[in-house]
């Protein structure tokens, strides 16, 4: 059997060449300089002496021939040499453009290693860097003066099978605020994980960069920065611009191309999902992502609380995007459970930079609106904590230490086991650390972050490994699903039931330890275990479009995932299956 895949640059045939083999050929127009520079084509010293002869790049390689293990063990050497993180990102980006297969590789060998490298922490240095930082471009950069030609801009893209676009526009990048244009770092490195985590092919993916101008006056001054140098254009302009790229995305690449929204400040970020969610195959990941790992993170501590999570009183230190995306999935679980909705709200509370959100009190915008308390106003945090007396605390605000330690010990006084989420990103701005949460509870603290914390080591010799609440438990898996059966629009449902599927794949010695997620080296098998779950909720509630149904939901997640593994090229007619002759012929 036969089959090929038509791409912009090269052709793809994979013949059956037994039962249970796989033989992959890649035939591509390019030769010698243009095909050695190109990351998606070049295998480095791995090329055969054949490949090498026939594509013309005999003689612009070393004589050596290398195997991909090989490569990847001199990438390590050289990674090791690096003198800090920034310096590793610079190293991992630098061999994403020269060797994307040898990228993947590197990557996957250790995503534990490698994950706080090309995402959070150092990620967000890297945009803070990113003047200094930037080698190559990756992904498209549209700005507000642009208006009229998105169009014609995506055309400049390389690809036409986009299936994934994650955009942002800069100005609430993690907790570090407005980076403008330096924002790309995040478009590149979530889409690096879209591949290393969920498998989702490179090719099909493209990061945005929507440079409206910044309000960073730090940044305006600064003569390596490489965006628009004005303040941020908001109002109408703003809107067009986003109604353009939208509409432009969809006729370019279809209405399945999936649209991930990211750093976006809350005043665009409620209002855009709300604006395109239905219209649209979009999703804001600071408001269902994070909403999705963190309602895992809960379900996965209610089997050491021993509880339910209508039982909960949960309070949230922000009241921003991330907090509404969670306090919303919680409220739709605990109606899941028989709660009716008017009480499910009573049990969740927030603080935002005035304090308690309480009713009565000036200024509320309309989703603080829905999560005020009836109760008198309160403005210091251990104060409203001794007095709420919450079984959980959830930190979202990128106030590093606002978890004091008053509060953790309070929270451990009146719960046997609290439970302390600081999920602020990066590092540095997070509400506790792991060991002050574990040491002021006496290893009682049920723990998650949002960045890594090393493992914490008690007095009494038990050692636990705090859990990451990374959202890179959440995307990749839910792309991959959505991408796999043509998911039009992506619904609140499907997000609970991601939360629900990531938190039964935590396993009891995983409790054990202090972890309320999978360990990170399993990360891409769950991400394939959620895609599969994704699309058999995808085909039981008519969201998918892919027909017919497969009868086989796990072949077909497999059959849209990447392969590290190098290919063989094709250098001749005849290497040539007689098939792939006669359509060749034809095409070209």
């Amino acid at each position: 059997m036969f089959h090929g895949i038509a791409k912009e640059e090269s052709n793809v045939w994979e013949m059956n060449t037994s039962h249970d083999q796989t033989k992959t050929f890649i035939y591509t127009k390019k030769r010698g300089y243009d095909l050695i520079r190109n990351p998606h084509l070049n295998k480095g010293m791995a090329f055969s002496l054949e490949e090498r002869l026939q594509l013309g790049i005999h003689g612009l390689l070393p004589p050596c021939f290398l195997s991909q293990d090989v490569q990847v063990l001199r990438v390590l050497r050289n990674y090791d040499m690096k003198k800090d993180d920034l310096d590793r990102y610079v190293c991992l980006m630098g061999l994403q453009d020269r060797n994307e297969k040898l990228f993947y590789t590197v990557l996957t060998s250790d995503i534990q290693r490698f994950m706080p490298i090309v995402y959070t922490p150092t990620v967000g240095l890297a945009c803070q860097q990113y003047g200094l930082a930037f080698r190559r471009p990756r992904g498209l950069f549209i700005t507000i003066h642009d208006r009229f030609h998105i169009s014609t801009l995506l055309k400049s893209w390389p690809e036409n099978d986009i299936r994934a676009i994650v955009v942002t526009d800069g100005e609430r990048i993690l907790g570090l605020g407005d980076l403008g244009c330096y924002g790309m770092g995040i478009p590149v490195g979530k889409l690096a994980l879209y591949t290393a985590c969920g498998g989702v092919k490179p090719h099909q993916c493209l990061p945005v960069m929507l440079d409206v101008g910044t309000n960073n006056e730090e940044l305006l001054k600064d003569p390596l920065y490489i965006g628009l140098r004005h303040k941020r254009i908001q109002g109408q302009a703003y809107n067009d611009l986003l109604d353009e790229f939208m509409q432009a995305v969809t006729n370019r690449y279809s209405m399945n191309c999936l649209i991930q929204f990211e750093d976006f400040a809350n005043s665009n970020a409620f209002r855009l999902l709300s604006k395109y969610r239905n219209t649209y195959c979009t999703f804001n990941d600071d408001i269902q992502g994070t909403a999705a790992v963190a309602v895992a993170g809960l379900l996965a501590a209610l089997r050491i609380t021993k509880n339910k999570l209508s039982d909960q009183k949960i309070l949230f230190q922000g009241a921003g995007e991330a907090a509404m995306g969670i306090a919303d999935l919680i409220t739709m679980a605990m109606e899941k459970e028989g709660i009716p909705k008017d009480q499910c709200l009573t049990k969740i509370w927030m603080v935002d930079s005035k304090g308690l959100i309480v009713k009565g009190r000036d200024s509320l915008t309309e989703e603080k609106l829905r999560f005020a308390q009836n109760h008198p106003e309160m403005k210091n945090l251990e104060q409203i904590i001794k007095k709420i007396k919450p079984t959980a605390i959830i930190g979202v605000a990128a106030i590093p230490g606002a978890f004091t330690e008053r509060i953790i010990k309070d929270m451990a006084s009146f719960n046997e086991r609290p439970i302390i989420f600081a999920l602020s990103n990066p590092t540095s701005k997070a509400e506790c650390t792991a060991e002050q949460c574990y040491r002021l509870t006496e290893g009682q603290g049920i723990f998650a972050s949002g960045s890594p914390f090393d493992p914490v080591t008690l007095s009494d010799g038990r050692r636990l490994y705090p859990g990451q609440g990374n959202n890179a438990y959440v995307f990749p898996g839910v792309a991959l699903g959505v991408i796999a059966c043509g998911v039009r629009h992506i619904t609140d449902e499907l997000f609970l039931t991601t939360a629900e599927t990531i938190a039964r794949l935590v396993k009891d010695e995983d409790l054990a330890q202090g972890r309320l997620f999978p360990p990170l080296d399993n990360i891409r098998d769950v991400s394939f275990k959620l895609a599969v779950k994704i699309v058999e909720y995808a085909y039981k509630n008519n969201l998918a479009t892919v027909n017919p149904e497969p009868e086989n939901k796990e072949d077909l997640v497999r059959s849209h995932m990447f392969s590290n593994d190098y290919d063989q090229f094709a250098v001749d007619s005849y290497s040539w299956p007689k098939e792939a002759m006669a359509i060749q012929s034809v095409k070209l």
